[in-house]
């Protein structure tokens, strides 16, 4: 018997009779997993897909490949015609019961000297050796095995550099074959396995790929081995934001590639599709159906909310394809000792960042250390809980605390009297201005939370501290803990310390506190305005926005549940 490490690999053949089904890979696929395993495996087994200049211009350059168009005779009636017939089709589809691969050619011409496939690729030719690299000389070697098993004598294939407008010649030749053989066999093993490669560690590859941002390669290696600190790839400023609307009877519709916002009739606000990150409607707004139907097409979310401000749900396209990810979760989430070890750590940064912001903004008479060393007491005891019922009453215990503390962080007016007279925190109704500034912040932040969390495929109503009711967006809830001091706490006590919302901003009805429209809009333009704010990420050292560390964070979560990274880091400023 041959030792272990000398015996061949033995191939995941494509049961073409079996019976299973068991989907064709697509050669683009192959291409993506001799150019980069986890690349592969993101696109493909787990459906994460994102645009970047690249692949934007591989479109434009195959504009015209890609509409239908010549024809491909059959083998048999090419032979029978003889051969030396012109034959140039465009966007042909094969595939193949042998190697169980599908692949769209670009282009299949025959001017005399025998049937060739041409792959367009844009930008200009390679100076390597043999003009191409191995990922793209794989996917038309495919190409050519698939002529040739329709019947085709096929012997080399071109690959089109649109920039510089050079074909390179493609021979099929053993080594050739052979890699194909790899790659093909290597990348069902890799599907079947259900276990995502490791990321390439200090790769110029990852810097121009589309999906930088999903695979995170740099902060995956850094939290598994702190090796290389990471690059700032992930953390471009987005372009498109948030389309608020709260004007009651609003009326909001499409008109080409904008939206246009209308009341009674007349058209008060635009924004561009391409701008609008998602849209949150508050109160009494319709929405038309096709204006409904291109959000869904683009998986750019709607969130509903009553007219006071409480988050009612929100509607998505077809929503996140990864079910692995969900898979991990709901596994995890029955595991009683890891939704402990997860809930202490989510109430501890809740406490530590708490503690940092009354340590920031206090104003009250006597020193802070005291509630400083109490809350130092509460956020050590989360690590001493051995039960979701002790957790719970340290965070209650934290929280009264810090709440009894947040009162002496109000401005004071000329008289010396605070802004806001307020007696500490109630929810539902909101009994004074704080609290329902409060109550409204922390509705828009399980917003932004639940949108984040459904966009990266996680189930948004499975938790691990908060448990699942219905209609509860228990992970939402368990993620924005750590945020509720850092984005909402804050928002509230900046608009009130700089007047941007002050008393004749809200209305009592029958002991009930509601913002009225116009202060809505302040909150609103305060709470955006915090997420746009960068801080320096604790441990990763990039300055990133609080909207882009949100999906940051959530897609970290997933590579957690996963068993990628040991653990998740937490946000807490110092």
């Amino acid at each position: 018997m041959l030792p272990v490490g000398d015996q061949p690999e033995l191939p995941l053949v494509f049961p073409a009779a079996s019976g299973h089904e068991v989907p064709s890979l697509p050669a683009r696929m192959v291409n993506e997993f001799v150019y980069c395993p986890r690349l592969a495996y993101l696109e493909w087994v787990q459906g994460e897909w994102a645009d970047s200049a690249d692949t934007i211009e591989g479109r434009f350059a195959h504009r015209a490949t890609d509409k239908p168009g010549g024809d491909l005779p059959d083998a048999t009636d090419l032979a029978d015609e003889g051969q030396g017939q012109s034959i140039h089709a465009r966007s042909i589809t094969l595939a193949s019961e042998i190697l169980g691969v599908v692949a769209r050619l670009d282009l299949v011409e025959d001017d005399g000297a025998g049937v060739r496939p041409v792959d367009y690729k844009h930008g200009r030719r390679p100076h390597v050796e043999k003009s191409a690299y191995l990922p793209e000389r794989v996917q038309v070697a495919l190409q050519i095995l698939l002529l040739r098993e329709h019947g085709h004598a096929c012997d080399e294939g071109i690959l089109y550099f649109v920039d510089s407008r050079e074909r390179v010649p493609v021979v099929l030749d053993d080594e050739l074959r052979a890699a194909v053989s790899l790659a093909v066999n290597g990348m069902r093993l890799m599907a079947a396995s259900g276990r995502i490669p490791p990321p390439l560690e200090d790769s110029p590859k990852c810097v121009r790929c589309s999906l930088v941002g999903i695979c995170l390669p740099d902060e995956v290696a850094w939290l598994r081995a702190g090796r290389l600190e990471p690059r700032p790839l992930a953390v471009a400023r987005p372009e498109a934001l948030p389309l608020v609307v709260q004007e009651n009877g609003a009326r909001v519709g499409k008109s080409g590639e904008t939206l246009e916002v209308s009341i009674e009739g007349s058209k008060v606000a635009t924004a561009r599709l391409a701008e609008v990150s998602q849209v949150a409607l508050y109160g009494n707004i319709s929405l038309t159906t096709p204006a409904l139907h291109e959000l869904m097409r683009r998986e750019v979310p709607v969130s509903w909310h009553s007219y006071g401000g409480w988050f009612l749900g929100h509607t998505i396209g077809l929503g996140h394809r990864n079910v692995e990810i969900r898979t991990h979760q709901w596994r995890q989430s029955f595991d009683p000792a890891f939704c402990l070890r997860f809930a202490r750590s989510l109430v501890n940064a809740k406490i530590s960042n708490a503690r940092t912001l009354l340590r920031r903004n206090w104003r009250g008479p006597e020193p802070v250390e005291e509630t400083l060393a109490l809350l130092d007491r509460d956020r050590q005891a989360t690590d001493e809980a051995r039960t979701m019922e002790t957790l719970l009453g340290v965070e209650g215990m934290a929280a009264r605390r810090y709440f009894a503390s947040y009162a002496l962080c109000l401005a004071e007016n000329a008289g010396g009297a605070r802004r806001f007279d307020w007696q500490g925190r109630n929810r539902r109704p909101p009994t004074a201005p704080v609290n329902a500034l409060l109550s409204f912040t922390y509705a828009m932040l399980v917003r932004a939370w639940t949108v984040q969390l459904s966009a990266v495929g996680l189930d948004v109503y499975r938790g691990f501290y908060h448990q699942p009711r219905y209609g509860r967006p228990a992970l939402a809830l368990d993620m924005m803990e750590p945020f509720r001091p850092l984005i909402a706490d804050s928002t509230v006590l900046r608009a009130i310390n700089n007047a941007e919302v002050g008393p004749a901003d809200f209305l009592e009805r029958a002991g009930a506190v509601a913002l009225t429209p116009g202060g809505r809009k302040a909150i609103i333009a305060a709470f955006e305005r915090r997420l746009d704010q960068e801080i320096t990420h604790p441990v990763f050292g990039y300055r990133i926005a609080y909207r882009r560390l949100f999906e940051v964070q959530a897609r970290l979560l997933g590579r957690f549940l996963a068993g990628e990274i040991p653990d998740i880091p937490h946000i807490t400023p110092r």
